[in-house]
């Protein structure tokens, strides 16, 4: 299968499924929940991820990532035209655990297709390409969740968002021959079957799963949080849409030099300092209103956090035992979507008792707690 096709479901599914982000938030809020069940519903998007990513990840290293990759398509766009069928809150609850339940299979074996394609030279580049899809729909997800709430409503809006993973279901089911050559010639062979929790013996592989678990968790908050805070200062959907697309178009810009940058300080200076530059700038968010300076520090939070998904990644699948890689990215998975559960929860609370902004601070502690981990040697 070429890569150019992999890449292009992750940009369909990646921009479905950050579209959905914005839409389950303001579309909550249009229906009066509170803040804590706006916890609820970002938990439930985390539930089955938790639960399955490492069943995942093994079935990918044993079977192959075609029909992980075809159905786990199939099932987002099942679970985005549920609400846009029928709008209620209930539904958007169900929405997010069946949006979860697909996301994991498709998730964790396109991740391990990326790294299946790769020689040991061109993973960097590959996995950085892999990032800069993933960026590409956090720009183009929230811009047409965004406009489409605005002009169509937000039933509509989900539908009109359902497309796109069905076109990667499609592309899915039409690459049986390519695919079946690829899971027999490509996969990493030789290892022997473990425990997973042999997998935190590592310990730079263990340190990494967790900074990875920190990292995707202020991203997702922010996802989440931003919609919020800007609803309740007042903004359209279109210019939180915008806020949001700032964010993706800083984290796509910095992913294209991402080799460049990897290759004169190293993998591991270079994920310290994002850490640490995002930190800081999650303290600034509660102290603007302006559209303008909000998507500046949106663009410049992206700059920061931009490098974290495919460093730890690309680390992840390099640390990773033979014939265990895709075990692993399981296991980041299930690390990362316990913080997911647990944090929005706590933060929902927060919200809940005291407005947004702690909830940025909060975010900032974390990431800097992120950061001296990596720091430890």
């Amino acid at each position: 299968m070429p890569i150019a096709l992999a890449l292009l479901v992750v940009l369909l599914n990646m921009s479905a499924f950050r579209g959905s982000k914005v839409l389950v938030s303001l579309f909550a809020l249009e229906l009066n929940a509170p803040q804590i069940m706006l916890g609820v519903i970002v938990a439930l998007y985390a539930l089955c991820p938790m639960l399955l990513a490492l069943y995942a990840g093994k079935l990918s290293d044993r079977f192959g990532v075609r029909w992980p990759l075809a159905l786990g398509s199939l099932g987002m766009a099942l679970s985005l035209v549920l609400p846009g069928t029928l709008p209620s809150l209930h539904t958007l609850y169900l929405s997010a655990l069946l949006l979860g339940f697909s996301h994991v299979f498709y998730n964790v074996s396109v991740q391990n297709l990326i790294g299946m394609l790769s020689s040991p030279d061109a993973r960097t580049r590959n996995f950085s390409n892999l990032s800069l899809m993933i960026a590409s729909g956090g720009f183009l997800g929230p811009l047409i969740a965004g406009f489409a709430i605005d002009t169509l409503g937000h039933a509509i809006g989900y539908l009109c968002i359902a497309v796109l993973p069905m076109v990667s279901a499609a592309i899915m089911f039409g690459s049986r021959r390519g695919l079946a050559a690829l899971s027999v010639g490509k996969t990493k062979t030789g290892g022997e079957a473990g425990y997973a929790v042999g997998l935190l013996g590592n310990v730079p592989l263990r340190r990494t799963l967790i900074t990875s678990g920190i990292i995707l968790t202020a991203i997702d908050l922010f996802q989440f949080y931003l919609p919020i805070y800007g609803h309740a200062i007042g903004l359209s959907a279109s210019a939180i849409g915008m806020v949001l697309a700032m964010f993706a178009a800083a984290a796509f810009l910095v992913r294209t030099i991402l080799p460049q940058i990897v290759s004169r300080f190293g993998e591991e200076q270079v994920l310290i300092a994002s850490i640490f530059i995002a930190a800081a700038t999650y303290l600034l968010f509660p102290l603007v209103e302006s559209v303008v300076l909000l998507a500046a520090i949106a663009f410049l939070l992206g700059l920061g956090t931009g490098c974290g998904q495919p460093l730890t990644l690309m680390m992840i699948y390099a640390r990773a035992p033979d014939g265990r890689s895709g075990e692993a990215l399981g296991l980041r998975m299930t690390i990362n979507n316990l913080t997911h559960i647990v944090v929005p929860l706590f933060f929902g609370a927060v919200g809940t008792a005291f407005g947004v902004a702690p909830v940025f601070l909060a975010n900032a502690v974390m990431l800097g707690a992120g950061g001296m981990i990596s720091r430890r040697r």
